[in-house]
Formats: structure tokens, C-alpha cells, sequence
């Protein structure tokens, strides 16, 4: 069904079982007590999955090299073994593992960092120290012995991370290098650190020995490298005995979104596929590649000689293993969302996934199977009801779930039809697909009554939220958010947003959008984020089309608070919300309160000062609350229940929350 993605590879001295390679991600497991332990029941359930090639969290080759100081680091012989319980339990389950290593530079969280240059990353507080030539030729001695001590670990091979903006990307741009002596200047003297520390490392472990470079194909900074730099680097690293070459797309300080969800699918694998036809060392093609269909087709046109795939093997993996028994219907599709992966890293917490709650909690949060009888009834059929069925009848159980519409997927199916969110589409899917695969009844267009409730065994209730009205003149002329999105109310051309948290955001995206979502057409998403494959100017940069500052509405986002408007958003992606919305010219107020709303407009006042608003729509999104009417009438009844997701917790729609919630409820049962 996939013959390119699941054709062998063979790298002569060694051969990989088929194209996929399971992409660099920092877990938070590496830093922990006991986390190798842990580590390697993860990186194992991958490997149990098919995936060819794993490429682990970076792994920093010296202090100085640390993300951060508590980061985890492969310098001396003591710290070999608990290495070698990763890779032992990855070999035993079939698969081949790589030790990527990662050093921050100016990236570093911490006083202590290097670069070639003392110039401050605008996204770390502390401005680096310019390394001297003794100090390059010592970190080139500390890349070779992390990479001997690798193979002695047991390590497949290494991934030496020159990408993304970090220490050796650093080095190779003139935007980060100032330097004068013969590591800075020209692009021969810029990349002369890695030319030696690739001499350094292939010397450290011989010649039958994995070694991946991640090159930055596509910096998307001012001062990035042009594409015959590009070009000339991949051939002095395919001179220097790598084995694959894999793409890094745009630095962390970039201000063009790379793997969000709201990135097109393969957005960039055509710049691996113009590098391809100048070297002939394997390609890896990354960013956004999320499906077997879209890593088979990056394939099948020659775009590239592998696929790497981070995120979706958090969210299932045995991604391969289903691709190849023809069943890409029962893979769990990564979102794109970040929402449990990066933004927790970047928070200093331990990675996992919002449609995988098991991710990196392998050997702590497990569902038991159960040859009980007992029956489980589901009341609400979100991602939190959803989740609860699946959950319970993999554990044994015969589960009913009662939904009240007509469809499944609640609050999803609203969220599905915002701009940039289509990927939510791919969860409903699962569910549909897994429901049906363990038998689950699903009762839709149903009520759950009283009486058939109290017949069960165990009571779930997923019953979701009802939007916050708030209360003032003419608040009943207003629509909530819910209604807009079901098409069930028509939006004027001038709008007002009441709330201005994660729902009021992505209104103001639905209702502000004049095209079809761009995330559907990559050609016109590169368009609007100025990024250029063609490479007509320095780093791929190239001037935003026009397209990205229309808007179809007048929009004003409103709120009560003084704080900053979508504080609450993620770490990782609130940012590009924030610019789409500035593009559009929507007009953010805070400490905002509301007067009336008549055929004039809103009246409010901000700071006792009265003004209204030309709008002739009023759009709730002000919150919501934990819709327990059902709850209610089962306590007076004293039947017993346990409420799930949105029904539990209202406070933000948080589909990361309700799907672990629901795990860690059925787990219990």
C-alpha cells in the first residue's frame, strides 16, 4: 500500500528497514529521576511500532552546550549505561536508534553559554560569551568523545544537530557569526567548525557508524544562508563521510510559523527536493508530514529519500505498523496542536500529547485489560466522552456512549472549521473508526434517562459546557460563538468579540478569514508568510503578499480583564495567532465593560470614558460553564457517576485535560 515509505534503505555498512524515521523531540524524561527507565519503554513502543530509524532528544556534548543547566549531556564513561538501557530496550524490540547531539550555543538558558559571536538570542535573557579558538577546538574534541561514548552506549548512530538556529547553525550564518579569525568571514571559514568536527567525530567511531547532519535549508532569518551555501555545505558534509543529511526548516526566533498546525502538510519538503539533485547522500524531508499518504507521496515524487516524523509518533506509535498492514484509518493523527509536546518542554515539563495521554507515560499510565463483565455508560460524545468509550472497552468492559446530537465529536467539530484547525478532523475520524473497531454502542440523537443510567455498572459523565452569557441590555440581541460556528445565525460585516481567550481568537480568525483556509494551499500559505522555496533571496525570505493584511470583517476583540489579550494561548503558537490578528487589523480592548448593545451598536466603557462601537453583530465569547444538568438529577436520585472533561473543568475548552482525564479515570476503574 506504501511501497516507497516501507522500502528498505541500505546505507552499505548497515541497512534500515524502511523510510521512516522518528524525528528528534526533547520528552523532559531525559532530566528526570529514573528517566532513562522510562525513556526506554517509550523509544521501545516505537520501535515495537516499525518506525526505521529513531532519533532521540538532543543531547547537549558539554556543559556549556546545555539547553538549559539541569539539561541532560554524554561526556564521560559513567554516563554510558543508563544510556544503554534506552538502546537495549530498542534493539530488543527490533528497531535502530540515534543519540542526536545538541549544543545550545546562544540558545542556552543559562549564564553559561557560547557562540561564535557574544550576540543575544531574542529568545533566551542571557547574551552569550564568543567562544576562542582553544575553546572551538575543545568543543570540537567534546563532539567527537559524546559521539564515541554514543557508540559505546550502544548507539546506532548519531545525529549531529546543525539546524533550527543552534551552536553550528550559529557558526555558519553571518547573521550570528561576526567573527574576524579564520572561523568567521567567508562561508569556507564559517564552516570550518563543521568540517573539522565531522572529521573529528567519523575519526572518534570509524567508518561503520550512522552519522546524521541536520542542515538548515531554509533559515527564514535576515542573514541566513543563501541557497548556494546551502548547496556548497551539503557537499563538504557528504565529503566528509556523512551518511544522511537531514533538513532543519527555519531558527526558533523565526518569525514565520514551521510546524504549527496551521502549516500545510509537506509545506517544505520542495527545498529537500532541490537539494536532492545536487548531492547524492540520503535526504531526509521534514515539517509537517503527519499521514502515510502525505510521507508516500513526498516519496513517490522524489522529494527526498526519507521521511522524519516527531509528532506523530507521540500521538500513535505504531504508525508504521498500521500503514503496513493497510489500516492508515486506525492510525491517531498528530494535530500539529503543540499543545502537549512543545509547549510543555517549554515550560520545563514532561512532554506527552493531547490525543495520546500515554505518550512518554508508558510505565505509569496504563490500561490494564479486564475480563469484567460490568457495563460502562458514556454521556457525551466530545473528545472526553470519546476517549472515556475507547478507554474502557480496550480495558474489557461493554460500554454505551449517549450522545444527544446527531454526530459525534462535540466541541471538536466546532473547532474543526476555524482556520488552520482542519487537522481536527483526523481525531473525529479516529474515534469514529476506533468506537466502531471495540464495539462500542453508540446511541446518537439520545437522551440518557435516568432509569437506563442506574442499570449501569459504572457512570461517565461527558456531558461538555454551555457558553457564558453575559448579562446587560441587549445582551439577548448577541450570538454565542456556538451558533456562528453551526451556521445557525448570519454575521454582519462589523463585529464585536466578547472574550478574548482561546474561543474569542479563533472567531476573530474564522470571521476575519476572506479565502479559504491557506493551511489547505501551501503555494498560497508560502505566499502570505513570505517564505520562498526558489530561494530569490537570502534565507528563503521574500516579501508577504497582500492577501495576508485583508480581512472579511471589521472586528473588534473585547475583554473585562486589563491583561493582555490571549494570555492564556500556547507557548508555542499564541504568537502567530497574535500577528494573523494583528495583520487583519483586528482592534484588541481591555478593561472593557458593557453598557448596552442596540441598533446603534455596543456601548461600553474603558476607564469610566463611554464609547460605542459601530457593530451591528455581538459574538459571545466570553467562556463557558460545565453543563451538569444531568449530574443534578442523578445525585438527587443517589445514583452514582464521575464527570469527564469540559463536564468536570470548564474554565478554557482544554481537549489536552478531558483526554488524559478520561484515561486517568478509566485506568481506575
Amino acid at each position: 500500500m506504501y511501497p516507497k515509505m516501507l522500502a528498505p534503505l541500505d546505507l552499505g555498512f548497515t541497512q534500515l528497514k524502511n523510510r521512516v524515521l522518528m524525528g528528534s523531540m526533547h520528552t523532559g524524561l531525559e532530566e528526570e529521576k529514573g528517566g532513562f527507565e522510562k525513556l526506554a519503554a517509550f523509544y521501545a513502543e516505537r520501535a515495537k511500532g516499525g518506525v526505521g530509524l529513531i532519533v532521540t532528544g538532543g543531547i547537549a556534548p558539554n556543559f556549556r552546550g546545555r539547553l538549559n543547566p539541569h539539561a541532560s549531556q554524554l561526556s564521560f564513561g559513567w554516563q554510558v549505561n543508563k544510556h544503554r538501557i534506552v538502546t537495549d530496550a530498542v534493539h530488543q524490540a527490533g528497531g535502530k536508534i540515534c543519540m542526536q547531539i545538541l549544543h545550545a550555543g546562544r540558545y542556552g538558558y543559562h549564564p553559561f553559554s557560547v557562540a561564535p559571536s557574544a550576540i543575544k538570542a531574542p529568545i533566551s535573557p542571557f547574551k552569550p560569551k564568543a567562544l576562542s579558538i582553544k575553546g572551538i577546538r575543545k568543543t570540537i574534541n567534546d563532539y567527537a568523545q559524546s559521539a564515541k561514548l554514543a557508540q559505546r552506549a550502544g548507539y546506532d548512530g548519531i545525529e549531529i544537530m546543525g539546524s533550527e538556529g543552534y551552536f553550528l547553525n550559529q557558526f555558519l550564518c553571518r547573521a550570528t557569526n561576526h567573527r574576524t579569525d579564520q572561523y568567521g568571514g567567508s562561508l569556507e571559514n564559517r564552516a570550518r567548525i563543521v568540517r573539522e568536527l565531522l572529521s573529528a567525530v567519523r575519526e572518534a567511531v570509524g567508518k561503520e557508524f550512522i552519522i546524521i547532519f541536520r542542515l538548515s535549508m531554509l533559515d527564514l532569518v535576515e542573514g541566513g544562508n543563501d541557497w548556494e551555501e546551502v548547496v556548497q555545505l551539503a557537499k563538504w558534509l557528504e565529503e566528509g563521510g556523512v551518511t544522511i543529511i537531514n533538513t532543519g526548516i527555519g531558527w526558533h526566533e523565526a518569525r514565520i510559523p514551521t510546524i504549527a498546525t496551521s502549516v500545510p502538510r509537506a509545506a517544505f519538503s520542495g527545498v529537500t527536493q532541490r537539494l536532492r539533485q545536487e548531492v547524492s547522500v540520503p535526504l531526509v524531508a521534514t515539517n509537517r508530514i503527519n499521514t502515510p499518504d502525505v510521507a508516500e507521496q513526498i516519496l513517490q515524487d522524489g522529494q527526498a529519500d526519507l521521511v522524519s516524523m516527531a509528532r506523530p509518533m507521540l500521538a500513535d506509535p505504531h504508525f508504521v505498523r498500521k500503514a503496513a498492514e493497510g489500516k492508515p484509518e486506525q492510525i491517531n493523527v498528530c494535530i500539529g496542536c503543540n499543545q502537549g509536546c512543545l509547549d510543555h518542554i517549554f515550560k520545563a515539563q514532561r512532554a506527552t500529547c493531547l490525543v495520546n495521554p500515554m505518550a512518554c507515560y508508558e510505565t505509569e499510565l496504563t490500561l490494564t485489560p479486564t475480563d469484567s463483565s460490568k457495563r460502562v455508560a458514556v454521556v457525551g460524545a466530545g473528545p472526553s466522552g470519546m476517549a472515556s468509550a475507547c478507554f474502557a472497552a480496550e480495558r474489557g468492559f461493554k460500554v454505551t456512549l449517549f450522545e444527544q446530537r446527531q454526530e459525534l465529536g462535540g466541541q471538536f467539530n466546532l473547532a474543526a472549521q476555524i482556520p488552520g484547525k482542519e487537522e481536527f478532523k483526523e481525531t473525529l475520524a479516529y474515534f469514529r473508526h476506533r468506537l466502531d473497531q471495540l464495539g462500542v454502542e453508540v446511541r446518537l440523537g439520545c437522551e440518557a434517562t435516568l432509569e437506563e443510567l442506574s442499570a449501569f455498572d459504572h457512570r461517565l459523565l461527558a456531558t461538555g459546557v454551555v457558553p457564558r452569557v453575559p448579562q446587560f441590555p441587549g445582551s439577548d440581541r448577541a450570538v454565542t460563538y456556538q451558533q456562528v460556528l453551526r451556521g445557525e445565525v448570519e454575521v454582519g460585516s462589523k463585529v464585536a468579540l466578547i472574550g478574548a481567550g482561546g474561543i474569542g481568537f479563533d472567531m476573530a480568525e474564522f470571521l476575519s478569514e476572506p479565502h479559504e483556509s491557506p493551511t489547505l494551499h501551501p503555494v498560497q500559505w508560502r505566499a502570505q508568510w513570505g517564505v520562498d522555496l526558489d530561494y530569490q533571496q537570502n534565507a528563503g525570505l521574500t516579501e508577504r503578499h497582500s492577501s495576508a493584511f485583508e480581512s472579511a470583517r471589521d472586528i473588534y476583540l473585547l475583554q473585562r480583564k486589563t491583561t493582555k489579550p490571549g494570555a492564556g494561548l500556547g507557548k508555542t503558537t499564541g504568537w502567530i495567532h497574535r500577528t494573523v490578528l494583528k495583520d487583519r487589523k483586528v482592534k484588541m480592548l481591555t478593561g472593557v465593560q458593557y453598557e448596552r448593545f442596540d441598533d446603534q451598536g455596543l456601548h461600553l466603557k474603558i476607564n469610566e470614558e463611554a464609547q460605542c462601537l459601530p457593530v451591528d453583530t455581538v459574538v459571545l465569547c466570553a467562556g463557558q460553564e460545565s453543563n451538569r444538568g444531568l449530574a443534578g438529577m442523578l445525585d438527587q436520585q443517589g445514583v452514582s457517576y464521575q464527570l469527564v472533561g469540559g463536564a468536570d473543568v470548564a474554565a478554557e475548552l482544554d481537549a489536552k485535560r478531558a483526554i488524559r482525564q478520561a484515561a486517568e479515570i478509566v485506568a481506575a476503574l
